[in-house]
């Protein structure tokens, strides 16, 4: 089972750079998508429902900002529009598919922002994405959770990490919530097939950036300790452009 997940930074942008050839050409079971920035309204016919595919939209109430998305060619059981937190789910953040052998979160965590003045939001969000994750598993339900998670756990996971210990997304509480995270049984998938630096799945937009590798790792596939041993591969590609974010793969067996 081949699943995507890809930060789009807006799918009519997106597709526009060729998001649905994309689409296409990968042939994945499951597709999910961060920061669609748009409502079904707003779609042509062809974003709105791929051909073969199930299409569940989580959209911002404010226009033009946030929202999630997913695509898969099996019907879910059950399907969770946001988390049941009002101020979270104002902002499009969730999406919840659950299938025979596991559940799915698909998920857009807040940024900090640079003055830091949503951190707080943040790190409520973080904690109700745990509890929600430990609630299912108590259920004895296993998880694969995907998305943008706006956090870079480790210094091998950014370029500069000295020089981004005050920022947003490497701040030392963010990282801390990751600790505890994994730490409470959850695996960071794409560590468990790649141990080296330099691999990143977001760039800023300046100039040559992108081309020297200048990045962060913000997207994951994370999954419970008890589901490890389905883990086949997980992979980047930042051959793909059209956002500042690259896909990620996960292949289960």
């Amino acid at each position: 089972m081949k699943l995507l997940s890809w930060n789009v930074n807006g799918i009519r942008a997106a597709s526009k750079a060729g998001f649905l050839d994309w689409f296409a050409a990968e042939n994945a079971d499951v597709v999910c998508l961060q920061e669609i920035k748009a409502t079904q309204d707003q779609l042509d016919e062809t974003l709105r429902n791929p051909t073969k595919f199930h299409s569940f939209w989580h959209s911002a109430q404010k226009p033009g900002y946030s929202g999630v998305a997913v695509f898969t060619k099996k019907e879910p059981l059950r399907v969770q529009i946001g988390i049941g937190v009002e101020e979270i789910d104002a902002e499009g953040r969730v999406l919840i598919a659950e299938f025979a052998d596991f559940v799915l979160i698909n998920t857009y965590f807040p940024n900090s922002q640079r003055d830091h003045k949503r951190l707080g939001f943040k790190l409520s969000f973080c904690n109700q994405i745990l509890k929600t994750c430990d609630s299912l598993r108590s259920k004895g339900k296993n998880l694969v959770l995907c998305g943008d998670l706006n956090i870079a756990h480790k210094e091998i996971d950014l370029k500069n990490p000295k020089s981004n210990l005050n920022n947003a997304g490497f701040l030392p509480e963010e990282r801390a919530w990751m600790d505890q995270f994994v730490e409470n049984g959850y695996v960071d998938s794409f560590r468990e097939f790649t141990k080296d630096p330099g691999h990143y799945t977001w760039w800023s937009y300046r100039p040559g950036v992108r081309e020297k590798n200048i990045g962060w790792r913000l997207d994951y596939f994370i999954t419970n300790q008890e589901y490890k041993d389905r883990l086949r591969a997980v992979q980047h590609q930042p051959f793909v452009k059209g956002s500042d974010h690259c896909p990620v793969s996960l292949v289960l067996k």
